[in-house]
C-alpha cells in the first residue's frame, strides 16, 4: 500500500535514505580494492566484468530516448550516449575504459568479446538494460539515480587503488575523472525530471522501487566478483581465470 504524497524535498530525502543503505560502496570487495587487499588478478577480473556494463549503458540510454517526447528531453539524453560511446574509437567512456583493461594486461579483443564474463554480470546488467527498455518512462529515469552516489564511491576508489596498486595510474584510471563532473550534471536533470512527474503516491512508489532494483543491480555485480575471486573463490565455467599476480 502507497503512502501519502511527499514533497519534492521529501521524496529525495527518501530517495537519498536508500543510497544510505544499499548502495555498493556499502560491499565488501569495494572497502577490499579502495584499501589496496586485492591481488592484480582480481583487479583484472573487476575492470574486465565491469566493462560490459560500461558498454551497455548507451544501449540502455538509446532504448530511453526512444521512448522521449521532445527534441529537448533527447538532446538532453542524447549527451548521456556521446558521453560513453564518445565521437570515435578514441573518445568516451567505453574507449577510457579499455584503457584500463590495455594497462591491466587485459587483451582487449577478450574484453571486447564478453566471453570471460562472470554469468552474474551478464544477467545484473541485461536485466538493468531490459528494465529501462520495457518499463515506465518514469522509472527508466529514475533508474538512473544511483548517480546521486556515485562521486563519493569514484572518489574512494580513485584514492585508495593510487595509493595502493603500482600497477594502476592516473592514466589507466582516466575514465573516472570525467565522471566526477558528468554524474553530477546528469543526476541533477533526471531528479528534477523525477521531482516533477513523480506527482502521486503510487509513482512515487515506483521511483523509490527503481532506486532499490538499480542499486541491487550494482550489489549483484560485486557479489558475483566477491564470490568468484575472494571467497570462495568459485569461478564458473567459461569465466575468467586470473593468472597470480602480487599486489
Amino acid at each position: 500500500m502507497t503512502g501519502s504524497l511527499l514533497s519534492p524535498a521529501g521524496l529525495e530525502t527518501e530517495l537519498r535514505a536508500i543510497g544510505a543503505e544499499r548502495y555498493h560502496d556499502r560491499h565488501p570487495f569495494h572497502h577490499l580494492m579502495r584499501d589496496g587487499k586485492l591481488d592484480r588478478g582480481q583487479i583484472q577480473a573487476w575492470a574486465l566484468n565491469r566493462y560490459y556494463y560500461q558498454a551497455r549503458i548507451p544501449a540502455k540510454d538509446a532504448y530511453l530516448v526512444a521512448r522521449l517526447p521532445t527534441p529537448a528531453l533527447r538532446r538532453e539524453w542524447r549527451r548521456r550516449i556521446l558521453d560513453h560511446d564518445g565521437e570515435d574509437e578514441n573518445t568516451g567512456g567505453i574507449a577510457r575504459w579499455l584503457r584500463l583493461t590495455d594497462g591491466l594486461a587485459l587483451d582487449r579483443a577478450y574484453v571486447t568479446s564478453t566471453t570471460g564474463l562472470l554469468p552474474a554480470t551478464r544477467f545484473a546488467v541485461d536485466a538493468y538494460v531490459n528494465f529501462v527498455r520495457d518499463r515506465s518512462l518514469l522509472e527508466a529515469v529514475a533508474s538512473c539515480l544511483t548517480e546521486m552516489f556515485s562521486p563519493q564511491i569514484i572518489a574512494e576508489r580513485v584514492e585508495g587503488m593510487l595509493r595502493n596498486y603500482d600497477f594502476v595510474s592516473r592514466d589507466t584510471l582516466a575514465y573516472f575523472t570525467p565522471r566526477l563532473t558528468q554524474a553530477p550534471t546528469d543526476v541533477a536533470f533526471a531528479l528534477g525530471y523525477v521531482k516533477q512527474h513523480a506527482d502521486t503516491p503510487e509513482k512515487q512508489a515506483l521511483v523509490l522501487d527503481t532506486l532499490r532494483f538499480k542499486c541491487d543491480v550494482l550489489w549483484t555485480q560485486l557479489d558475483a566478483l566477491y564470490f568468484a575471486y575472494v571467497e570462495p573463490r568459485l569461478v564458473p565455467p567459461g569465466a575468467f581465470v586470473p593468472e597470480k599476480a602480487a599486489r
